[in-house]
């Protein structure tokens, strides 16, 4: 009797979540079909994302050998064999997203699966992060003639590697479950300005069809005087950019008047109805504690580096001779004037007589010039550095919202929340997943790929959203990393803990004994004789 037995792990589970999102079937849709295809355009990114999911840090290239070892008949279906997952198959099928449209594609996959598990899409997360590209990328004869295809090219580095060229992507996502909703890429050199611009242009059409208000929830970057226009007809919580004078001018008010509303034991807030760039809103300025304390350690750090340059600044001006008492003063004045946490005290000049000639002057000698030297001490500015801190532990969320919709702890939760679509961003750059392997050279295959792997963070926020609702209506925990209690566990974090189911297959008949059930389908144990 031969037995055969074959990983599945978490894999069914993947596969499982991605039939019932019904994306195969959605993607053959629209994806173009060929006669003597051995697997469908559907399936073949549906390999992609296992793979991505599949934290083995194996490139697309290598997609055959990742399903060798899986059952692959169930995760797909009767007569796909791993060798069809092969390089031009998935290489044919990125250029097909491509010229479908990226951004089209994933936005019909992403709106069937919210409607399918009832996603609340009320509050969307928006933001940009920066994927770093080794290796060169000449512009590609084919592509030099479209406008659309994104340029790799050098930037602001949020991935702190200028060295690499990069491209831009944007994203948002729902506040519930940080299901990702929409994502395009942008050239590397794209500024946040322009990005939150066009966004916001596009969400203006979509939110006057929309059944129910929508909030954009962004960063200060949003809040530009060139997105006035757009933001103006939005609903929106944004942070003000402290480079806006009057933000600094309602902190320094709320601080010095101190009436503020608790709302617990870190959050103070305090409302303020004003009208900027035409827009009327709520500046909510908020006291944090826990931004106080890291207030506190930044502006110390600032601090002490402060003193260390004007000790050097110091060290060289008084090194120099002024040919008069008045220029040595005017130095002194001009470095004084520089310093933010530090002030120079006891303003002096030191007088030195030149004499003619040269070594020591004999008794008689005749002066021939007088020089001025600096001299002064160092004082910290105590009050600066602590209004610095007061300063910093304070910042302005603002809304056009009124108070009836959206009250001030509604607004600070739900800027809170935008951590989705940074924990998303974080997800797309672990290095178990395939986006360390972006092998690819051409652009508008890069563009695809970074959409396929905004599918895969869709299929895994989902899996992870249903494990987490299923556990706190059970009332249940498992133990994290340090074998402490959450009810919010990662999804990946379970896939380690069941690493090492296999799926064992003989000649005999299944007994139809569940071994194990998963939210995807059962796994059934043969009967051996």
């Amino acid at each position: 009797m031969t037995i055969k037995i074959k990983r599945l792990d978490h894999h069914g589970i993947v596969a499982g979540v991605i039939d019932d999102l019904n994306i195969v079937p959605l993607l053959d849709k629209h994806l173009p079909q060929d006669d003597k295809q051995e697997i469908t355009p559907g399936e073949a990114i549906k390999g992609m994302i296992m793979n991505g999911l599949g934290f083995s840090n194996r490139p697309l290239s290598l997609s055959p050998q990742f399903f060798t070892n899986l059952p692959i008949e169930h995760l797909f279906r009767e007569g796909v064999d791993a060798s069809h997952f092969n390089r031009h198959k998935l290489g044919r099928t990125l250029d097909q997203c491509y010229d479908f449209g990226c951004e089209s594609l994933f936005s019909l996959v992403s709106h069937q699966a919210c409607e399918i598990e009832a996603v609340d899409c009320q509050f969307k997360s928006l933001d940009t992060t920066s994927h770093s590209l080794t290796g060169e990328y000449a512009d590609d004869e084919d592509e030099s003639c479209d406008e659309h295809v994104i340029r790799i090219t050098h930037g602001h580095s949020k991935a702190h590697r200028p060295d690499l060229k990069q491209v831009v992507q944007e994203m948002i996502v729902s506040q519930d479950g940080g299901i990702p909703l929409a994502c395009k890429n942008w050239d590397g050199n794209s500024a946040d300005t322009k990005v939150f611009k066009e966004r916001a242009k596009a969400l203006v059409k979509m939110v006057k069809t929309a059944p129910k208000p929508n909030y954009l929830v962004a960063d200060c970057k949003l809040y530009h005087k060139d997105n006035a226009e757009f933001l103006s007809q939005l609903t929106f919580i944004t942070l003000i950019p402290s480079t806006i004078k009057l933000e600094k001018t309602l902190i320094s008010e709320a601080l010095a008047v101190q009436q503020w509303t608790t709302i617990d034991d870190n959050y103070q807030y305090t409302v303020n109805e004003v009208e900027h760039m035409d827009i009327k809103q709520r500046w909510i300025v908020v006291n944090s504690k826990a931004a106080g304390e890291r207030a506190t350690k930044t502006i110390h750090r600032q601090t002490d580096r402060a003193k260390e340059k004007l000790d050097k600044d110091l060290f060289h001006l008084q090194a120099q001779r002024f040919m008069c008492k008045d220029d040595a003063l005017k130095a002194l004045a001009a470095l004084n004037k520089r310093q933010k946490y530090h002030q120079l005290t006891t303003f002096d000049c030191i007088a030195h007589k030149v004499y003619e000639g040269k070594g020591r002057p004999k008794k008689d000698a005749p002066v021939k010039q007088i020089v001025w030297q600096t001299s002064a001490n160092i004082e910290q500015k105590d009050e600066a550095i602590q209004h610095a801190i007061e300063q910093k532990s304070c910042f302005i969320l603002a809304t056009n919202a009124d108070n009836k919709t959206l009250t001030p702890e509604e607004v600070l939760h739900h800027y809170k929340a935008q951590s989705a679509v940074e924990r998303g961003f974080r997800f797309l750059k672990d290095p178990l997943f395939f986006v360390s392997s972006l092998f690819i050279k051409k652009p508008s295959r890069i563009d695809a790929l970074l959409m396929i792997m905004t599918l895969s963070l869709l299929v895994y926020s989902i899996a992870q959203r249903r494990m987490r609702a299923s556990m706190e209506k059970a009332n249940k925990t498992i133990p994290n990393q340090i074998n402490i209690p959450t009810a919010t566990p990662t999804l990946r974090w379970v896939f380690q803990c069941f690493e090492g189911i296999n799926f064992v297959q003989t000649e005999e008949a299944y007994d139809k004994t569940p071994l194990c059930q998963d939210s995807c389908r059962a796994i059934y144990l043969p009967s051996v004789s």
